[in-house]
């Protein structure tokens, strides 16, 4: 029977480009996806930029742009990532396209004339600075629950707790560093606490076929509240106030939708605009009772796809999704990705140096499991499996048989032995039913596992029957012939298993070979006696080990503020010298543009001067002024100071506002033409400004407090 089948991905929100976690999802996805298809059903593949929320309109603002332009200019750039790896989504859209205005408000409507919505006044943070209310994740605090510091204001990533932005112990805003005040607004709130939705997420959440078990457990949780909660669900905010990037909220002036709202409608906003470029039916699909519908997610954004989503449409009269299928994130030898460490790795970068993305693919599958489990990236284990995998066992296989069929029997294949009593093809198609159970049930690994326990059996062949030696004996033609043939059939039916995962490698083997583009079914039927088959060419390259030194990513250099000094004070170390000491010839030497050294001082004249950690809180220009801006500091002494800074020609104010810096705190105040300036911020410059005419504002280490004097 023919399945119709909607699958999505979590769409990748607009502010910045495809990451390795990204990649490993939709490799996921795509996997199943081509799975589907070539067991003939028919799918609709489809994603889309997450397009709004404040943190695309403030980026869009420092950038001086349109949140338009802005979200634009990430989506011009997705096509490369996900042509490169062989990602083949129909349709890539945006939630700010009209689809997605469209049925955002359709599904509010339907679900406050169904009395879902309901309207309450709120205390908010507000930032007193920037002068807006703060959107949760520009919120950060103790977590409520457990105490974890520097948690967003609406999840802790240490004990999962939700929670309100107004529950967070000592919190402060991530634009200004700012401490928040409290203003009162009217919201829309989502009755998720209603008995109806609590009784329809019990039945949804909780059904065994629906969530994998760790996922339902977590739902289990939040349905019935923790330990001392007498309720599990509180209503949901789906309102923000502006100014704010989004979608206003029908017969509501100045208030939008929270973009969690909109960004999983965005789902059906995509492959409405994909239906609307072909022809197809939208509401007819989704109306239609066999339409399945499954999401690929990551264990990150559960609590909204397993609560809110489909509490959303089922309350709102859509269809429920069928399956939601969580993974885990992805680590390099067991770490958590770091630029900093060396351990991130450039989805980008692995394209551009020449490594085959099928690799990835492969390695990545052989790790995915069914399980909510982390992938680990280990780069000797992704060396020794692809080549002992794909060049060793499979490749192989075709390498050594193709290449007599075409010298000596004109390329075309002997099949008259090719029966369904046959031994050896009845093994390797036995197996297919178990690769394909664990294939729908994306035990990837399991599933490649088995493909490669079949390998070895082609192997084993190829060592007993050695092609290499009957090639020497004229009389033993015959049996060379049904030999290769043999490896060229098995090597095909390795083919089809392997497709999903490798859709480009099997493309070339279906050229080799001569045939139709693969579907499973295949599998069971022979190719044709005296089949004519193409001469053989390379298929896939080995990695090789210094690949993967140039994979992983430098770590990152120190910030500006503190590049000149490091690269004259630390040369002995980018050398690897021993012990301090003289520099070799030519080294350090910067053409006069560093200063001499000042007068040698004593300690006591070093503790005269107080220097502090400052937060940048508001950073702006000076009329009147070429070379100042004005700083706006907190120091940590519950008060902002007001700092006049001549980096007017190195900086923008947005490149500084909730940057650290250091201040002289005990420099007396000064009275400028513009103002009193309260201290001076401390700025790195070269003596001779046309060898180096940069300024660097000193910039500390990640970790560092307002407040905390330098010793």
């Amino acid at each position: 029977m023919t399945r119709k089948l909607f699958v999505t991905t979590a769409l990748p929100y607009a502010n910045g480009a495809f990451h390795i976690g990204h990649i490993m999802e939709y490799i996921q996805a795509d996997i199943w996806v081509r799975l589907q298809r070539m067991q003939g059903h028919e799918v609709h593949f489809v994603g889309a930029d997450d397009a709004h929320g404040a943190p695309i309109m403030i980026a869009a603002e420092k950038a001086g742009v349109t949140p338009q332009e802005f979200v634009a200019n990430i989506a011009a750039g997705r096509k490369q990532y996900l042509d490169g790896f062989h990602i083949a989504f129909d349709n890539w859209h945006s939630t700010d396209g009209p689809e997605n205005h469209e049925l955002s408000r359709d599904i509010y409507r339907k679900l406050k004339a169904s009395g879902f919505i309901a309207t309450k006044t709120i205390e908010q943070f507000y930032d007193p600075v920037k002068n807006m209310f703060l959107p949760d994740r520009y919120i950060k605090g103790e977590c409520p629950k457990c105490g974890a510091k520097d948690q967003y204001g609406d999840s802790c990533e240490v004990c999962s707790g939700v929670y309100a932005p107004t529950e967070l112990k000592n919190p402060y805003s991530t634009l200004t560093g700012a401490t928040p005040v409290m203003k009162s607004s009217e919201h829309f709130f989502f009755k998720l606490s209603d008995p109806q939705c609590v009784e329809f997420l019990r039945e949804w959440a909780l059904d065994p076929q629906r969530l994998q078990p760790e996922v339902a457990n977590k739902a289990r949780e939040w349905l019935e509240g923790g330990e001392g909660e007498s309720s599990g669900l509180g209503d949901w905010d789906i309102s923000r106030d502006a100014p704010y990037f989004g979608i206003e909220i029908p017969d509501e002036p100045g208030k939008y939708f929270y973009v969690w709202l909109d960004a999983p409608v965005g789902y059906l906003a995509s492959l409405k605009n994909y239906f609307g470029k072909t022809g197809r039916d939208f509401g007819a699909f989704m109306a239609d009772p066999t339409t399945e519908q499954y999401h690929f997610i990551g264990k990150d954004i559960i609590y909204f796809h397993t609560l809110f989503w489909p509490a959303m449409l089922k309350f709102s009269g859509q269809k429920v999704p069928n399956n939601i299928f969580v993974h885990g994130f992805i680590t390099v030898s067991g770490e958590k990705m770091s630029k900093s460490r060396g351990t991130g790795i450039s989805p980008l970068r692995y394209l551009d140096i020449g490594m085959n993305p099928e690799w990835l693919r492969y390695y990545i599958a052989a790790k995915l499991n069914a399980k909510v489990e982390d992938v680990d990236f280990n780069p000797d284990d992704f060396v020794a499996r692809v080549n002992a995998d794909l060049i060793g066992k499979y490749v192989n296989i075709a390498s050594r048989a193709a290449g007599f069929i075409a010298k000596k029997f004109d390329g075309k294949l002997s099949m008259d032995w090719a029966t369904d009593s046959d031994a050896f093809l009845a093994t390797l198609r036995s197996a297919g039913s178990e690769i394909l159970a664990l294939y729908n049930g994306r035990e990837y690994g399991k599933a490649l596992r088995a493909v490669m326990d079949q390998a070895d059996i082609v192997n084993a062949y190829v060592d007993a029957n050695k092609p290499w030696e009957l090639a020497k004996d004229p009389a033993k033609a015959a049996a060379l012939h049904e030999v290769c043939s043999r490896l060229m059939e098995a090597f095909r039916i390795l083919t089809v298993y392997l497709k999903p995962v490798l859709p480009q490698l099997a493309q070339q083997v279906e050229a080799l070979l001569n045939l139709a583009p693969l579907q499973w079914s295949d599998a069971a039927v022979a190719m044709p006696d005296n089949h004519q088959i193409n001469p053989y060419a390379h298929l896939m390259q080995r990695v090789e080990p210094k690949m993967l030194d140039a994979l992983f990513e430098a770590p990152e250099t120190e910030a500006p503020a503190a590049a000149p000094a490091a690269d004259a004070g630390t040369a002995s170390a980018k050398k690897n010298l021993p012990h301090p000491g003289p520099l070799p010839e030519g080294e350090g030497e910067n053409s006069g543009a560093i200063e001499a050294l000042a007068p040698e001082i004593k300690i006591d004249d070093f503790a005269k001067i107080d220097l502090r950690i400052a937060r940048i809180v508001n950073c702006e220009h000076v009329d009147g002024s070429d070379k100042l801006l004005r700083l706006t500091l907190d120091a940590g002494e519950g008060r902002l100071r007001n700092v006049f800074s001549g980096i007017k020609s190195a900086y923008q104010p947005e490149q500084l506002i909730g940057k650290l810096t250091v201040l002289v705190a005990n420099l007396a105040p000064r009275k400028m033409k513009f103002g009193v300036s309260e201290g001076m911020v401390m700025a790195a410059s070269a003596a001779d400004e046309k060898a180096n005419p940069g300024i660097y504002i000193l910039n500390p280490w990640p970790g560092a407090e307002p407040g905390m004097r330098i010793h």
